[in-house]
């Protein structure tokens, strides 16, 4: 007997009429049309997408829900963002900041997001955020993935014990290695923390993701740096590099030499399009640099690249919701992935790219994988990224964790009193 049938099911790979059978919280079964066995629970999903479920491999949880505290960032600037974060930070508690997280994770599990990769401020000596969040980690572990990085946002060796509190953050608990280059006191500063920090995650066997290059100078070029270390010390595929987004300024030349780095290291790159496109190019006047790094191209070289949501309702930005799709539609747009095989990767972003980013390995819709997924109101990736489609049900290992009714709309003009259905055809 299986404990869930669901048939009628579209996967995101295209196929159609689709049947996926759980039993014991796996997947034991994935198969063309009707699957002949009983269920205690069967599912009609009437054509519609079944989706692994949403991954977000970069984000701020210590700072998520803080909007207005104790200030807006009126310069909309990423300074400014850094600035208000510090005058935040004094005046934070750990009760406060584990609430707003709890907050931020319900909302994720009603968008269907059940991986999540949160940066942690490790720079006040204190590790309050830290303590908070390997909290957070541990209340929320029976419905959320969340990986813990330990993030020196004043920069590893620009504070003073930087280095010593980012260990103990590892010691605490904290399961990746972070960084930020490019805000240490100068460029040989970056270089030198790349290095000291990726012989930390290897001598300890972690991962590393740091922020790298988050800048419109087009002299900023950690990642190369990140990319060698890699290849040096045998991370190949436990190495992140985020935002990246200098190398939207960069020379052409330079940037045909660097792909293949990055690809050789095996590095993996996320772009945070939400938050890339709105702190960039704030010192142009026009034109405006989009911002964001160049995602077609290094899809093109072999770097696995994957799309996060970085802030919601924080001092960097005071906008967003928990929803991928809404990542995923920012980041086709400014990279013009407009093409069919341009919106699968950018789903794929927010999904399987995005999953092996955070080394996720029981991740997928196959067999023997946990029954992890969601069904959404569209009938292909396409529509779902177009609607930013309602999630209609949200499982994780076969636990049905969030339902909602389908959107239905209702019109009442002359002659065309109808229910407007958005899907194609």
């Amino acid at each position: 007997m299986l404990d869930l049938l669901i048939h009628h099911a579209s996967l995101p790979d295209g196929r159609q009429g689709m049947s996926v059978a759980v039993r014991d919280g796996k997947i034991v079964e994935v198969a063309p049309g009707p699957i002949a066995a009983q269920a205690h629970q069967t599912v009609d999903a009437q054509g519609l997408l079944l989706s692994p479920p949403f991954c977000d491999p970069h984000f701020h949880m210590d700072a998520t829900l803080s909007y207005g505290l104790p200030r807006v960032n009126q310069s909309g600037t990423l300074l400014e963002g850094i600035a208000l974060w510090g005058e935040l930070k004094p005046l934070l508690t750990e009760e406060a900041l584990v609430e707003r997280a709890l907050a931020y994770c319900d909302w994720a599990v009603a968008r269907g997001l059940l991986h999540i990769r949160s940066h942690v401020d490790t720079s006040d000596p204190s590790l309050l955020p830290v303590r908070a969040l390997l909290e957070v980690q541990r209340r929320v572990a029976p419905y959320i993935d969340l990986q813990l990085v330990a993030f020196p946002q004043d920069g590893v060796l620009r504070t003073p014990g930087g280095l010593d509190s980012l260990t103990r953050a590892l010691d605490l608990g904290v399961q990746v290695v972070g960084g930020i280059p490019h805000f240490e006191r100068t460029m040989a500063d970056g270089a030198e923390s790349v290095r000291l920090l990726c012989e930390l995650a290897a001598q300890r066997g972690l991962p590393v993701d740091m922020h790298c290059d988050e800048s419109d100078d087009p002299h900023s070029r950690h990642i190369e740096t990140l990319a060698f270390e890699a290849q040096r010390l045998g991370l190949q595929g436990r190495v992140t590099g985020s935002h990246c987004t200098s190398m939207h300024s960069m020379d052409n030349y330079y940037v045909s030499k660097l792909l293949p780095l990055i690809a050789e290291g095996g590095v993996s790159v996320v772009a945070n399009p939400l938050i890339n496109i709105t702190l960039q190019g704030r010192h142009d006047t026009y034109p405006k640099r989009r911002g964001m790094t160049r995602v077609p191209e290094l899809l093109a070289a072999g770097v696995n690249v994957a799309f996060g949501h970085d802030c919601v309702m924080d001092p960097w930005y005071g906008l967003g919701s928990g929803d991928m799709l809404e990542v995923a539609h920012m980041g086709l747009h400014v990279a013009q992935m407009t093409s069919q095989a341009g919106i699968r990767d950018a789903f794929d972003a927010v999904t399987t790219r995005a999953a092996r980013a955070m080394g996720l390995a029981d991740y997928g819709l196959e067999p023997g994988k946990p029954a992890s997924f969601v069904l959404l109101q569209a009938r292909d990736v396409s529509e779902a990224i177009r609607l930013r489609a309602p999630r209609l049900k949200v499982w994780r290992a076969g636990r049905l964790l969030a339902e909602g009714a389908p959107q239905r709309l209702r019109i009442d003009l002359p002659g065309r009193t109808r229910e407007v259905d958005f899907l194609r055809g």
